[in-house]
Parts: C-alpha cells; structure tokens; sequence
C-alpha cells in the first residue's frame, strides 16, 4: 500500500497519495487548485547520519520545518524579553535572521545595529523614515520572507486517496 508524492507547480506545495496497489500510472489532479497532471516526487526519507555533525550546527541544510522550529524557539524567547530594551528586541531579530540564513535588506540590517547599539526604535524608525516603510519590522513578516527564501515547496499533510 505505498504512498506517492506529487507536485502541484501552482500551489508550490508536495501533496501524498495513498494507493490500494501499486499504481505507477494514475496521475492525480491538484487537490488544492486542480491543475490537471502534477508531477511525481521522489520521497524523501531519514537517513543515518553522525550525531556529531548534526549537533555542530543546527540550523545547516535549513528546510521549511526547521525554521518553523528556530521561529517557534525564537518566539518563546520572545515571551521573556523586556519589549522595552532595544537590545533584547534587536538581539531577538538578528538570531532569526541568522538562524534561517534570511537577508532582510541593507536598512534593516542598519536599523537592527543601532537597535543593538542601544538606540531608542521610534529614533531609528525617524531617521530612516522611507528606508524601513519597504521592511516590515514585525516577527511574522520575517517568517514569511524566510519561507520565500528557503524556496521549498509547502507539504500538504493530508493524506489523498489516489
């Protein structure tokens, strides 16, 4: 009773299809969108690795759950800083960015280092003006440039009977 994963090009998402028998000629439909004749996917499984590599850095081969998992972390820290001290709030944005390899742009890297030098973020936010209206300075608009970047295609979790 094997189960094929097939990718849907418009929806940038990997859907699974379970099959009775073996079936290596049906085609599904996009069940999201219905584009006609999605593409297989060859699944990807666990493979053994060396503990002590993985452990050395976390976050290399970054893939969409991994970052869920850095933004989740990231968000319970969150939870205990004083919202208040530019450096903690700073701090909080350059571990994110760095965590998930995303680029967030010249100004906001500026901006970002003067909030780690201590700066008051509404100064910050006047003197750049313009420069940071085009960023987002919120955790959520990080996450989705974050999910743009890493490229991945979306995995549909439910289960489709093919």
């Amino acid at each position: 009773m094997p189960i094929y994963e097939y990718y849907c090009d418009a929806c940038h998402v990997v859907f699974n299809f379970y099959s009775a028998r073996v079936n290596t000629t049906k085609i599904p439909d996009c069940p999201q969108c219905g584009k006609k004749h999605l593409s297989r996917q060859i699944s990807t499984f666990a493979t053994i690795t060396r503990g002590k590599e993985e452990s050395d850095d976390p976050f290399s081969g970054l893939d969409e759950s991994k970052m869920e998992h850095a933004f989740e972390s990231l968000m319970r820290e969150a939870e205990h800083i004083n919202e208040d001290d530019p450096r903690q709030m700073a701090s909080l944005m350059r571990k994110f960015t760095e965590s998930t390899g995303v680029h967030l742009g010249d100004s906001m890297e500026e901006a970002i280092s003067r909030m780690e030098a201590g700066e008051d973020p509404e100064q910050v936010e006047k003197d750049m003006g313009d420069l940071l209206n085009e960023d987002d300075f919120s955790l959520d608009s990080l996450k989705k440039k974050a999910l743009r970047q890493s490229n991945q295609p979306a995995h549909d979790a439910k289960l489709y009977e093919l």
